[in-house]
C-alpha cells in the first residue's frame, strides 16, 4: 500500500498536555486507527503489554539504561494526563498495536557522555514562543493553555490547524539529534505504511508534527544516510515509579510542565468543576495546616477568578486566575499558605507504582520485598522515621536504609534524632526520586541482594582504599549495615596497612572511627573483638610517633595534625581503656613540655591537658606566659592561643589569671605587631558565643578598673553549705556513696 492510499494523522501534541490529551482521545475515536505510532525509543515497545496492567499507575517513567554503565539513561515520564499515555492505553483497549518512534537508546546512549543532564538538541527559537508572540502573548505557556489547553472541542481538523502553523515557525535544521530523531521516526512510518496499515495516528510533539507527514518526506535514502553509521551500547528497559515533582524536568523527549497537579486536576474534573473543585481542594489543605478557610471564601475565590479571566480576556480561569484569586481571599496575601498550596496541589507529590510483574534486576526485586516486608513505604514526600534500635523490627529498617547508603542509593538521609543522650534511637527522613531507580540498577553490578550487594561494595572500597582513615570509615559502615563479612574484609585491610603505615597523622585519623565502632558495637550485637585489637595497635603506635610528626609543620599541616589530634583524642575519651589511654597521654604530656612545636598543635594539646586534669592551672598559666612573652614573634604567639583557647569559653570566664596574661601581651604589642595580630586574635574569639564575649570583656574592664581580683577570690565566696545539696545529687546519679 503506498503513503497516497495510506492515511496517516499526525496529532502533535505538548508533552504532559490535558488539553491535548483530550484531543487526542476524541481523535483516535474519529480516526480509529489499525496502528498508533507513539514519540519515544522503539526500546519501550517490551513495556507496551504491561501499561494494561492495573497495577502501572502513573506517573511512570519507561527506563532504558546501557546494561554494562547503568548510570548511562534516559528516563520517559508518562502522567495520566499525558496524550502519549493516553493513546496508549486507548489502543490497549480497543485491541490496536502500539509502536514507539524515535531515535533508539541504543544510539542516543551510547554518546552520552554524563547523566547528570539529559541530552538536549542544540540551541534553537522555541516554536511555542515564536507563536506566543504571533498572537500577542508574551508567555508562550499562557498562550498554550488558552490556544490548546482551554479548548473545549477538537478534531482531526485542529491538529492540522496546529501543524501548519507549526511548519511555519520550525525553520530547518541540519544534521543535529532532531533531524535524526525525525528520520528514525519517518522510517518507522514508512514501515508501516509497507506493512499494509490503513489508517496510521501518529502521537508526537508538536515541533516534529510538520515533517512526519508522508507527503513531505524526503527520500528515503536521505534519511537512511543520517541514520548510518552511529555508535550503539546495549541497553534494556524496565517501568519505574516516577514522581509528580520530576515531571516538571526536562527528561526522555525534553519535555516538563511547572505544574503537574494543577494539570492533573485539569484533565480528571468534567469542565464545569474545575474552578469550584479547585478552590474545595485550597480551603481543606488550608485547613488541614490550621488556617482559616470558609466556604464563603471558597465561594468568593471562585466567583473572583471567573471575574479576572473575564477582564483579562481568557476563554476560562487559568492557574494565574486562580493564583490570584486565592492570594487576595483565602490568605490575605500572605506567601506562607501559597507556598503550601503550590507544593501540596499545584506540583502535588504523588509517586507512581508499578507491577510485580515489571521486569526488574535482581537487586531491585530483593529491595522491594524488605520494603513490603519491613512496612518501609517509598514515598515522593519528604517523611521522618523515628527507631528505636532495641526492637527488632526498626533495627532490621535501620540495617537496610544503612546497607542502601553504602551502595549509594541515598533513599534516606539521617537526621537528628531528638534531645536524647541514648545511642539506640535513629531517625531518618525518607525521600524516594525516581533517580534512585537508576542507582539500584547500578549497585546491581555488586550482587543480587541489598546484602550481598553491599558486603560485595565494602571489600572493593576496602582493597582501593587510599588510606586508613577511609578503612575506618568503611569500618564504621560494616557496623552499621550489619555487614560481617564486609567488617572482617576492612579490618584484615585495616590490619595489613597499619603493620605498613609510617603516617603517624593517618593512623590518628583512624581511632576516632575504630573507637565509636568498639564502643556502640553491643548495641548492634556485632563483635567488635578484631577491631579493639587494631585500635590498641593504631593508639600505641600513633602515641610512640606522635612527637616526632609534630615537629617541623607548617601551617597548613599543623592545622591537619590539630584536627587530627583532636579526633583522636575524643576516640579515646569515648571507648576509655588503659590500654589506650596510658600511652596517649604520655604522648600529649611530651608534646605540652616541647616548645619547639607548632604553636596550633602545642597550644591544643595543653589545652586537653588542662581539660583533663593533667595540667595544673598554674602550669598552664605559666606556660601561656611563657608563649606570649615578647621573644616569641606574634603570629607563633597567636597560632599557640588559638590552640588553647580553642572550646569553651569557661577558661577566660572563671580563669582572671589566664586572662590577664592575654590581655596584658595584647596592650603590650608594638604597633606593628598588633596589626599583625588582630585578624589572628579576632578569629579565634570569634568563635565564641555573643554572650561568652560579652562576659569576657566585662571581666576585663572589672580587672582594668581593680573591682576584680584574681579567680581565687571568687573561690575563696563559694558557699560550700548551699552547694552541698547539689554535690549530694551529683554523687547519687554517679553511683557513689554521700557521706552524711
Amino acid at each position: 500500500m503506498s503513503a497516497v492510499e495510506a492515511r496517516v494523522e499526525v496529532l502533535g501534541v505538548r508533552h504532559h498536555g490535558p488539553g491535548s490529551a483530550r484531543s487526542v482521545e476524541r481523535a483516535l475515536d474519529e480516526l480509529l486507527p489499525d496502528v498508533v505510532v507513539i514519540e519515544g525509543p522503539p526500546e519501550l515497545d517490551t513495556l507496551v503489554p504491561l501499561a494494561a496492567d492495573p497495577d502501572l499507575v502513573p506517573p511512570v517513567a519507561g527506563l532504558v539504561y546501557v546494561v554494562d554503565e547503568p548510570r548511562r539513561a534516559a528516563f520517559y515520564p508518562f502522567a495520566s494526563f499525558s496524550p502519549e499515555w493516553v493513546a496508549l492505553r486507548w489502543a490497549l483497549a480497543h485491541g490496536v498495536d502500539v509502536r514507539f518512534a524515535d531515535l533508539p537508546a541504543t544510539h542516543s546512549l551510547a554518546g552520552a557522555e554524563s547523566d547528570d543532564a539529559p541530552r538536549r538538541p542544540r540551541e534553537r527559537v522555541d516554536p511555542l514562543t515564536a507563536l506566543a508572540r504571533a498572537a500577542g502573548y508574551d508567555d508562550p505557556e499562557r498562550w498554550w493553555e488558552d490556544a490548546v489547553e482551554h479548548r473545549r472541542t477538537s478534531s482531526l481538523t485542529h491538529f492540522a490547524q496546529l501543524r501548519e502553523a507549526m511548519e511555519g515557525v520550525r525553520g530547518t535544521l541540519e544534521g543535529d539529534d532532531d533531524e535524526r530523531r525525525e528520520a528514525f521516526m519517518r522510517r518507522v512510518i514508512r514501515a508501516e505504511i509497507r506493512g499494509g496499515r490503513e489508517r496510521i495516528a501518529v502521537v508526537c510533539g508538536a515541533y516534529h508534527a510538520p515533517v512526519l507527514d508522508p507527503a513531505s518526506f524526503p527520500p528515503a535514502s536521505h534519511d537512511n544516510a543520517l541514520l548510518s553509521k552511529l555508535p550503539k551500547v546495549k541497553v534494556a528497559a524496565t517501568w519505574a515509579p516516577w514522581s509528580s515533582e520530576r515531571l516538571s524536568y526536562a527528561s526522555g523527549y525534553g519535555a516538563g510542565v511547572r505544574s503537574p497537579g494543577w494539570y492533573h486536576h485539569l484533565f480528571a474534573t468534567p469542565d464545569d468543576e474545575v474552578v469550584p473543585s479547585w478552590f474545595v481542594r485550597v480551603a481543606r489543605t488550608l485547613r488541614g495546616e490550621n488556617l482559616d478557610a470558609s466556604t464563603a471564601a471558597v465561594v468568593e475565590a471562585t466567583r473572583l477568578a471567573g471575574a479576572l479571566a473575564a477582564v483579562r480576556g481568557r476563554p476560562s480561569a487559568g492557574l494565574a486566575e486562580l493564583t490570584d484569586a486565592a492570594r487576595a481571599v483565602l490568605t490575605d496575601g500572605a506567601d506562607q499558605p501559597l507556598r503550601l498550596v503550590d507544593r501540596t496541589l499545584v506540583i502535588g507529590d504523588e509517586l507512581g507504582r508499578v507491577p510485580d510483574s515489571t521486569p526488574m534486576v535482581p537487586l531491585a526485586s530483593d529491595l522491594a520485598k524488605q520494603q513490603k516486608s519491613l512496612r518501609l513505604k517509598a514515598s515522593a514526600s519528604s517523611t521522618v522515621v523515628q527507631l528505636d534500635l532495641r526492637r527488632e523490627s526498626q533495627l532490621a529498617r535501620s540495617v537496610l536504609l544503612h546497607r542502601l547508603r553504602v551502595l549509594d542509593v541515598p533513599w534516606g538521609a539521617q537526621v537528628e534524632a531528638g534531645r536524647t543522650m541514648g545511642t539506640f534511637k535513629e531517625a531518618w527522613e525518607l525521600e524516594w526520586t525516581p533517580e534512585l531507580a537508576v542507582a539500584v540498577i547500578e549497585a546491581s553490578l555488586y550482587g543480587t541482594t541489598v546484602r550481598s550487594a553491599a558486603e560485595s561494595r565494602i571489600a572493593e572500597e576496602a582493597r582501593d582504599a587510599p588510606d586508613l582513615g577511609v578503612l575506618g570509615r568503611l569500618i564504621e559502615e560494616c557496623l552499621l549495615a550489619d555487614l560481617p563479612d564486609g567488617l572482617r574484609a576492612v579490618v584484615a585491610a585495616l590490619a595489613e596497612r597499619t603493620a605498613r603505615q609510617h603516617d603517624t597523622r593517618a593512623l590518628l585519623e583512624t581511632v576516632e572511627p575504630l573507637a565509636r565502632t568498639c564502643r556502640y558495637g553491643d548495641v548492634r550485637g556485632v563483635d567488635v573483638a578484631d577491631v579493639t585489637h587494631v585500635l590498641q595497635t593504631v593508639v600505641v603506635r600513633a602515641s610512640v610517633g606522635l612527637g616526632a610528626a609534630c615537629s617541623t609543620l607548617d601551617d597548613d599541616s599543623a592545622a591537619a595534625m590539630r584536627a587530627a589530634v583532636e579526633a583522636a583524642h575524643r576516640g579515646i575519651a569515648l571507648f576509655d581503656h588503659d590500654d589506650l589511654r596510658d600511652p596517649w597521654t604520655e604522648a600529649l604530656v611530651a608534646v605540652g613540655r616541647d616548645e619547639a612545636i607548632h604553636g596550633t598543635v602545642a597550644g591544643r594539646v595543653n589545652r586537653l591537658l588542662l581539660d583533663g586534669a593533667l595540667l595544673t592551672h598554674e602550669e598552664a598559666a605559666s606556660r601561656l606566659s611563657r608563649r606570649l612573652s615578647p621573644g616569641t614573634p606574634a603570629p607563633a604567639a597567636a597560632a599557640w592561643l588559638d590552640g588553647f583557647l580553642a572550646g569553651e569559653a569557661l577558661l577566660l570566664i572563671h580563669g582572671d589569671d589566664l586572662l590577664s596574661i592575654i590581655d596584658e601581651w595584647l596592650a603590650g604589642a608594638t604597633e606593628e605587631a598588633f596589626e599583625d595580630l588582630l585578624p589572628l586574635v579576632r578569629r579565634t574569639f570569634s568563635r565564641y558565643q555573643p554572650a561568652e564575649r560579652r562576659l569576657i570583656g566585662t571581666h576585663l574592664r572589672d580587672l582594668a578598673s581593680g573591682t576584680r581580683t584574681r579567680s581565687s577570690a571568687a573561690a575563696d565566696s563559694i558557699d560550700v553549705e548551699r552547694a552541698a545539696p547539689a554535690v549530694a545529687a551529683v554523687a547519687r546519679l554517679l553511683g557513689l556513696e554521700v557521706a552524711s
